[in-house]
């Protein structure tokens, strides 16, 4: 593969994307909507995640959470990695079943894993999963559930984050509620009963992202959906907000690594 390349795989599993990428790229400060289990083929990287700043190299399992804010730059030249993407209601499900009856673990504890085990199960999966030819449906689910059970049975996590404050809570709900209206820092302030500048300071401290690029998140988000159900890149431009396709696919870009087009390939 070549550097700065990305793959959006055809997975064998509704709800689980499959990306493969070797690049130099640093990604911004963004979210995924989805569970993300993945491992680090070659190089290393640093990042910000749920849990503070953290460093993976060739071998380690990487994870996020949905909405969990993080970026991404390499340590020396670049580095590759396979990814699978699993929608929450997936892993919540999975979750349930593996606490036997009780509410299970709501996020993966742990940005990086360090286990040789869990390294080849996730690899035996991604092979499965996006080399329908070669396994069957019983493997897949097998190995999905085992997956799942390595990474949230980690020990040494917490679930416990501090809790966002009910003003931000407010002004994320405006934005939450209506990524594709206007709202201003002003919108935002009413909202929460909070100046201006407390809103603005008050959210990216409990978000991680400003005002602005949270909306701008949560309309790539909708732009990523639209497009995964088939609908032409300009109109998904469009329908999620953006001026146009071409400012679409610099956000997606920017964020994801790859573009739209890409990743409209893999559902076809």
């Amino acid at each position: 593969m070549a550097k700065n390349q990305f793959r959006m795989l055809r997975s064998a599993l509704a709800g689980v994307e499959a990306v493969e990428a070797e690049t130099h790229h640093s990604f911004s400060r963004h979210t995924h909507e989805q569970f993300g289990i993945g491992l680090v083929s070659s190089g290393a990287q640093k990042s910000l995640s749920g849990r503070g700043m953290v460093e993976a190299e060739a071998g380690d399992i990487i994870t996020v959470n949905p909405n969990e804010v993080h970026d991404g730059a390499p340590i020396g030249e670049g580095r590759s990695w396979r990814i699978l993407y699993f929608d929450p209601e997936i892993v919540a499900g999975l979750s349930r079943e593996i606490g036997e009856g009780g509410a299970g673990r709501q996020e993966i504890p742990h940005p990086v894993i360090r286990n040789r085990a869990i390294a080849a199960r996730f690899e035996t999966l991604f092979g499965a999963v996006t080399e329908a030819k070669t396994a069957d449906g019983l493997l897949r689910e097998q190995l999905l559930l085992q997956l799942v059970a390595d990474v949230m049975r980690e020990r040494g996590g917490s679930d416990d984050r501090p809790p966002v404050p009910a003003s931000i809570r407010a002004a994320r709900n405006l934005i939450d509620d209506d990524p594709l209206a206007a709202v201003s820092l002003a919108d935002l302030a009413g909202q929460s009963g909070l100046s201006r500048f407390q809103v603005l300071r008050g959210f990216a401290k409990a978000t991680g992202l400003t005002p602005h690029a949270y909306l701008v998140q949560a309309r790539i988000h909708i732009a990523r959906r639209l497009i995964a159900q088939g609908m032409p890149l300009a109109e998904a431009a469009f329908a999620s907000g953006f001026a146009d396709q071409s400012h679409m696919t610099r956000v997606f870009v920017r964020k994801y690594g790859l573009s739209p087009r890409l990743y409209a390939g893999a559902f076809l």
